[in-house]
């Protein structure tokens, strides 16, 4: 296999490997956020129609109530009742109906055709009588039940959620219901919006793919193998771009994870707070619910900031150095003590990115080999517009004229040479073994 095409695999398997990885675990947090946006709809909704069902058949039974407290049973106050029953509604399919304790119907606003009608073997598309089960939840005291009846706007069997409650002496049970056709096709909606998300989110990162690969393709075979100066330029460049390329792909999945997923994650926390606010008795799962919702905004978060911290953007490369020493000190136990020194001022995005990227190597190279017991973290902003970083450490050090030359060693150290060369940097190297290290990044 010649040079240039072994050059060619290896910049594009990585990046095809890291874009499947990256569309597979997008794909699976758009479908677990779309699943728990269903649940949470389907649970807000019910409810919701439980609270107006509730609300309806109280304002029908107050209406009722002055002919009902009168105490008699006299035929006329029953009838009279029926009348009023009959006359309130609420949009095309809400109606009131009226049935006694034996099944016979005696009042039905929408369906007269069934006054007088005996229902109590009524059975639904389930087999499930549903008279009998209204009139057993009427006579418990009332509440809710949810059953399939005629929808009058359409003339299809609906599942429908009805309240009733029952009048005793009167032998009545009074109630109403919603059908629930809305609630599927709302369900159905945002199961399609989710479905919508996930197929676009995957072209995009294919499109990136596809880009990235003519990029690197169109680089390789820019590349003149023939001279070693022309070679080694070319590599230079291509890695560069390869570098940045993976900068803008971090930083954007940074975004989208901080100011999409996060802020629907947090969206939904609020949601699901309030929800219990409202429903004491669901505050178990809800609690478990939020728990685990907390969690995942810490580990987004986490993800995101080790992607492309944000505080490397928003306020520069000394803000970002400080909390990269705070995270390295709590990771490994190392005290690392950072120094700004000069007036700080705003530097090039590429060179805050090296810089940056060059500290995150060094740190990880001390927590992995140097057993050391100090570290140092310097800036210095020079007078004449150079900046100076250091990283200092009194660990066991290293032979570095033999890592230099050596093929299969010193690899982080050549990737921070370079990255500081294509900006116009120098990288040096002060260690002995047994006297400590010292990485120094001049631009």
């Amino acid at each position: 296999m010649r040079l240039r095409t072994k050059i060619l695999l290896l910049a594009i398997l990585p990046l095809l490997a890291s874009l499947v990885l990256i569309a597979l675990a997008v794909q699976h947090q758009e479908r677990d956020l779309a699943r728990r946006e269903y649940a949470m709809v389907e649970r807000t909704y019910l409810e919701a129609r439980r609270a107006e069902l509730h609300n309806y058949v109280a304002l029908a039974a107050s209406t009722v109530q002055p002919l009902y407290d009168r105490g008699g049973n006299d035929p006329a106050d029953r009838e009279q009742a029926l009348r009023l029953l009959a006359s309130l509604d609420y949009g095309p399919d809400g109606y009131f109906f009226v049935y006694d304790l034996e099944g016979r119907v005696l009042m039905h606003s929408r369906q007269p055709e069934l006054v007088g009608q005996n229902l109590w073997e009524l059975r639904d598309p389930q087999g499930r009588p549903t008279i009998q089960r209204l009139i057993a939840q009427a006579r418990a005291g009332g509440g809710f039940v949810d059953y399939f009846w005629r929808q009058p706007s359409s003339g299809q069997d609906t599942p429908k959620l009805g309240y009733v409650i029952a009048l005793e002496r009167w032998g009545w049970m009074m109630g109403t219901g919603l059908y629930l056709d809305g609630i599927q096709a709302t369900l159905a909606r945002i199961e399609g919006e989710a479905n919508r998300n996930v197929a676009t989110t995957l072209l995009w990162i294919a499109g990136i793919a596809v880009f990235g690969i003519a990029l690197i393709s169109a680089s390789g075979l820019a590349l003149n193998l023939s001279e070693h100066r022309v070679a080694e330029n070319k590599l230079r460049l291509l890695a560069r771009q390869v570098q940045q390329s993976q900068e803008d792909e971090r930083a954007r999945l940074a975004r989208e994870l901080h100011d999409g997923v996060s802020q629907t994650l947090v969206s939904t926390k609020l949601l699901i707070e309030t929800a219990t606010d409202v429903d004491a008795d669901a505050g178990g799962p809800l609690a478990k619910a939020l728990e685990r919702l907390n969690q995942s905004l810490v580990e987004i978060r986490r993800i995101s900031h080790r992607l492309r911290p944000a505080l490397l953007d928003n306020l520069g490369l000394p803000a970002a150095l400080q909390h990269l020493g705070r995270e390295f000190e709590d990771a490994s136990g190392l005290p690392v003590v950072v120094r700004i020194e000069g007036a700080e001022r705003e530097l090039p995005d590429e060179v805050k990115t090296a810089l940056f990227r060059v500290a995150q190597e060094s740190l990880t190279n001390v927590a992995k080999h140097a057993r050391a017991q100090h570290v140092e973290l310097g800036l210095a902003f020079e007078p004449r517009g150079g900046v100076r970083m250091s990283i200092t450490d009194d660990g066991q050090g290293f032979d570095s004229p033999a890592v230099h030359v050596h093929p299969e060693r010193g690899i982080g150290l050549r990737n921070m040479r370079e990255r500081l060369a294509a900006i116009g940097g120098r990288l040096q190297i002060h260690a002995e073994p047994g006297h400590g290290t010292q990485i120094e990044a001049r631009v």
